[in-house]
């Protein structure tokens, strides 16, 4: 048994391990650009570092969640401003979920099934997760909301935990980590309604649950509150930022035109054929126009939601006639609850979907359902046919084949498709690279576009350097360099009005296109 167990052990630090580097592997090239949404993180995290003022609630850019952006900030303060600084927190945090899954799944079967097969089925959702296109992508990109799942797993597992060992600590745990959890990303605010739903289930599937529970429930209500109240207050404060985002809801009138419903259903649609047929076109997000699952793990996850959904029917049938209290009834009712609730910060909004962002808190139970489906065609193949050694080979092979597609399909196929390059600005990051090749006594004009965010990624890194000098397509007359000789303008876009007013102002420079990979380009007028 204990040799067993050291191979489990094994096996998910080996998970865990190559999950990490297929994150964090050739980060500072890929995505091969910063887009101005993690720029803008980036600077608030500069900001905090020089003022020492870390806040809740960062108001720019429509309101952002602190913590993550404090996270970025300690990553500059201890290694120093950089790209794979920039986006270590959501290296780190993807990483973390692919523990918290097992973890989570093991806990979740745990008396429902032998401990073999739970080892099996949580070995199986980790090694999905680790290698999910959507759980490498965004573990990739420097945005708050991959803390969402992190937390999201690890709050459950705790909680379900908790409801096995009746441990005060368990509870606490979990109910600060959910907590936490308002501070995280915008989507885990419809979270708290899935735990109140599960009380109903709780109660049906465990005899004299309040009786038994109800300290256990106020003491992870109370580390919830705990952790959270930062942010309550913050709101309290400054009730606008939770009105920052009415105006794309499915309510909205300039949204709906006035056909709620039909609205409603077609952001339900759209939503729910991402993952097995049309997927996010944004090319941040996904591979257009592929979904969001490759095949197999597409069809695991329907396989694995129709068994969900039978066995909920199958249990909440019999507790009808019987009153019989089955625990399975709590654990597929919430995972069906746990992937519709939190569908719905995407098919309430009505505008850009489908969205892989929006609906990132469906990923964990998402991959959930797909290891459900894979263990019950193992299940049927083994008493189908006797020899399991053909069996764990042919499974060992899917499993495989899903890690090197999906490893090959961003870091190969995705990586070298130009539309990423457009999509994460990486004109921009090439225009930092170049900059970081001049002398430092030379000046530099970076003449930016109209959007206020697109230097960002130049200035995060170079906020030091008081030789770069920044200026919008309007501001040209401000422009009085002493040396122009010794100076260089460098424009992110063919500006054509801005470069000749440059180039008549001091007609002894010359204009040069800088080509780089993936259509990336911009110009610079220098001597």
């Amino acid at each position: 048994m204990q040799n067993k167990k050291k191979w489990i052990w094994i096996i998910l630090f080996l998970i865990i391990a190559v999950g990490f580097f297929v994150r964090f592997y050739n980060i500072d090239n890929l995505p091969p650009g910063i887009y101005p949404d993690e720029a803008a993180n980036g600077e608030d995290a500069v900001r905090a570092n020089e003022t020492g003022n870390y806040q809740w609630l960062y108001p720019a850019n429509t309101g952002r969640e602190g913590l993550f952006i404090n996270l970025v900030a300690f990553s500059f303060k201890f290694f120093g401003p950089d790209i794979w600084t920039l986006k270590l927190p959501a290296v780190l945090f993807g990483t973390l979920t692919i523990l918290g899954v097992y973890l989570l799944v093991r806990e979740l079967f745990f008396l429902s099934f032998s401990a073999s097969k739970r080892e099996r089925i949580a070995l199986i959702a980790a090694f999905l997760y680790a290698f999910s296109f959507w759980a490498i992508n965004f573990s990739r990109i420097s945005f708050r909301a991959n803390m969402l799942p992190c937390i999201l797993v690890f709050s459950f597992y705790f909680l379900f935990r908790g409801l096995r060992t009746k441990k005060w600590i368990d509870f606490s745990i979990g109910g600060f980590i959910f907590g936490l959890g308002m501070h995280s990303y915008i989507a885990w605010r419809i979270a708290p309604l899935l735990l109140i739903l599960m009380v109903f289930f709780f109660i049906l599937s465990r005899k004299n649950f309040l009786m038994i529970y109800w300290k256990h429930i106020i003491t992870f209500i109370l580390f919830s509150a705990i952790a959270a109240s930062p942010m309550f207050w913050t709101f309290y404060q400054h009730p606008e930022y939770l009105e920052a985002r009415d105006s794309v809801s499915i309510f909205s009138p300039q949204i709906n035109q006035g056909e709620p419903v039909k609205t409603f259903l077609k952001s339900l649609f759209l939503s729910l054929q991402k993952y097995n047929f049309i997927g996010d076109m944004n090319w941040r997000h996904n591979f257009p126009p592929y979904p969001l699952l490759d095949q197999l793990t597409g069809l695991l996850f329907i396989l694995g939601l129709i068994i969900s959904f039978r066995r909920f029917i199958k249990k909440i049938c019999i507790y009808a006639k019987q009153k019989t209290n089955d625990l399975d009834l709590e654990r597929y009712s919430f995972l069906i609850l746990w992937f519709f609730l939190m569908l719905a910060p995407e098919f309430m909004t009505g505008e850009g979907n489908p969205h892989a962002l929006r609906s990132i808190g469906t990923l964990p139970v998402v991959i959930i359902f797909s290891a459900i489906g894979f263990e019950y065609l193992f299940e049927k193949a083994r008493r189908k046919f006797p020899d399991n050694r053909n069996i764990f080979r042919i499974s060992m092979a899917i499993l495989l084949c899903i890690a090197v597609f999906n490893t090959l399909k961003y870091h190969i196929f995705w990586a070298n498709k130009e539309k990423v390059g457009y999509s994460f600005n990486k004109n921009v990051t090439d225009m930092y690279r170049f900059i970081e090749t001049l002398p430092k006594e030379q000046d530099k004009y970076v003449i930016t576009t109209h959007n206020t965010l697109i230097k960002l990624p130049i200035f995060i890194f170079t906020s030091k350097d008081d030789s770069i000098h920044y200026f919008y397509p309007n501001e040209l007359d401000k422009i009085n360099t002493p040396d122009p000789e010794n100076s260089i303008f460098l424009f992110m876009e063919k500006n054509e009005e801005a470069m000749n007013y440059i180039q008549k102002k001091y007609p002894q420079l010359v204009l040069e296109e800088k080509n780089y990979p993936l259509g990336s380009k911009f110009y610079i007028i220098k001597k």
